[in-house]
């Protein structure tokens, strides 16, 4: 997993916590924390789905690369 996709899945937890401790507390700040745990949440999906999408094109370049070896040397 990715590093940066850990590092905004943690702010997202964390996001969460804070807003459920500022609404029982009765602030409306809250709604702030909510909307970074929103955008925390959206950065680790696009982190995650963005290495998933390098990993699979690396596959296919290597795949790609080994066939045209095979091609060339018979």
């Amino acid at each position: 997993m990715p590093r940066l996709a850990l590092y905004a899945l943690a702010v997202c937890a964390l996001a969460v916590v804070a807003a459920v401790v500022s609404f029982v507390q009765g602030n409306w700040l809250g709604i702030v924390w909510v909307l970074l745990a929103g955008l925390s949440s959206n950065m680790g999906w696009y982190y995650l789905r963005r290495a998933k999408f390098e990993r699979a094109a690396s596959a296919t370049a290597a795949a790609s690369a080994a066939e045209a070896s095979r091609g060339a040397a018979g």
